[in-house]
């Protein structure tokens, strides 16, 4: 059986998979989470969109007491964006659990406003290794009641060079816990962080075998240095023109450079055609990267420009387009990017431009990844790359510290505001700020009717979120 029903969760966590749409397991969540509700240690390897945050994630709630207030899971992430976008996973499959508190613990906040937090603390904390090292040396946390350990994208956390710093955390956890251990490869050092921190782990290969490869058309372009601007126009006018012949009618991208000078430089370049970009790279304030992510995430941008920083923790559901306007330094890099699109069952194009002197670069990454590689002549196309987004994200300066809630601002939308349902896209709710996304061509005035009406009868200040 692959129903969420077999499993022996909770009501309130079947009522959850059930309020998601969550019917049939994926095959990560089915070989994974029967181990995982037992108790064992889990060392698993699965392709990125497989599903795996729900499979650890529904398996920690399991366990979760609300009466005991102490910190009782722990999610381990390699990067900011990667643990935002586990928290919200995690807080939504928690819904229908009372009074569940999850912090998340990262670098870009202040750690003054997390140390007073956890004054009060949390059933789970999810953060990066640097954060959640500096917190424990002041003492900010008790980890002594944790029963659960989530090491998520641990290749990535090793090739960031985070071993010393989870060797620390490790060590001021109770040895009578369980660790759940995921990866979307399976290097030697993975394998021996198992060995060093789990007890005869219950070992799951998510990959082709299984069914569960994504389904990605990976197309390779042999392009001169001086071409890639004109070859990333036409590739993304061809995309353009397909989804306009579909039923989408807008294509998303992902195009991802290796230096942060080139990211900027393409993203200004497509703006300048008329094609909605936004660049994301390291330099960049982590206010701007959350925004920039959150803006491509609600359809408020047409293509995202970015370094690798970006490979990981972005989780768009029907993303049709990655491009490599650089080619990937190794393999890891390459499946990294490639896994952004093909995502939960949907269907992928993943293009790599290729310098003449990279050939046997791209040679080596297709015999290493097991694909045939086959050189693809650039798309003939009169269309323009012009792309402009069907959404706006409009600011609200109130988030979760005035309690609002996604109900309250889609109420003043659609009752004050004047929009109807489907004309609000997604909401998003941080700690002093709340963003929404609302089609395009309504963005003015909803803006303008919210300021006059207020939300929960209290007035906010209310911008549209734009570079």
């Amino acid at each position: 059986m692959t129903d969420f029903s077999s499993l022996s969760l909770r009501p309130e966590l079947l009522a959850s998979a059930q309020a998601r749409g969550f019917a049939q397991m994926t095959p990560v969540q089915a070989e994974s989470l029967p181990p995982i509700l037992a108790g064992a240690d889990v060392l698993a390897q699965a392709v990125t969109g497989s599903g795996k945050t729900a499979a650890f994630g529904f398996g920690l709630l399991q366990r979760i007491e609300v009466a005991r207030a102490e910190c009782q899971a722990l999610v381990l992430c390699p990067t900011r964006e990667l643990a935002d976008q586990v928290s919200q996973a995690l807080r939504q499959f928690a819904a229908t659990i009372a009074n569940v508190k999850l912090m998340t613990l990262c670098g870009g906040a202040p750690m003054r406003a997390q140390v007073n937090s956890l004054a009060q603390p949390p059933h789970i904390v999810v953060a990066t290794p640097g954060r959640l090292l500096a917190l424990l040396k002041r003492d900010a946390l008790d980890l002594s009641g944790l029963q659960t350990l989530v090491l998520d994208e641990a290749d990535r956390m090793l090739d960031m060079g985070f071993i010393s710093d989870i060797d620390a955390i490790v060590s001021q956890l109770p040895t009578a816990r369980q660790t759940l251990l995921f990866s979307a490869t399976w290097p030697d050092e993975v394998t021996g962080i198992s060995q060093q921190f789990q007890q005869d782990p219950v070992k799951i290969t998510i990959g082709a075998t299984t069914g569960a490869a994504p389904r990605i058309s990976q197309i390779f372009h042999k392009t001169a240095d001086t071409e890639k601007l004109s070859a990333l126009e036409r590739v993304l006018a061809d995309a353009q023109g397909k989804a306009k012949a579909g039923s989408g009618g807008f294509c998303q991208a992902l195009v991802f450079c290796n230096r942060k000078a080139d990211v900027e430089q393409v993203a200004d370049h497509l703006n300048a055609r008329g094609v909605s970009a936004l660049a994301l790279h390291g330099d960049r304030e982590q206010r701007e990267r959350d925004e920039v992510l959150l803006r491509f995430a609600n359809q408020s941008c047409a293509v995202l420009v970015a370094t690798d920083v970006a490979a990981r923790g972005l989780d768009i559901a029907s993303l049709p387009l990655v491009v490599s306007f650089d080619l990937a330094r190794d393999i890891e890099t390459h499946t990294h990017r490639i896994g952004r699109t093909g995502r939960a069952g949907e269907a992928g194009r993943a293009v790599s431009f290729c310098l003449p002197r990279e050939q046997d670069k791209a040679v080596a990454i297709s015999v290493e990844a097991g694909f045939r590689l086959s050189w693809s002549r650039l798309p003939q196309t009169e269309r323009a790359a012009r792309a402009i987004p069907p959404m706006t994200t409009l600011v609200i300066q109130g988030g979760r510290r005035e309690k609002l809630r996604p109900g309250d601002i889609l109420g003043a939308l659609t009752g004050e505001g004047g929009l109807a349902g489907d004309d609000v896209g997604k909401i998003e709710i941080a700690i002093t700020r709340a963003y929404v996304a609302v089609k395009r061509e309504l963005a003015l005035s909803a803006r303008d009717r919210l300021r006059q009406a207020g939300i929960k009868r209290r007035r906010f200040r209310i911008s549209l979120l734009v570079d």
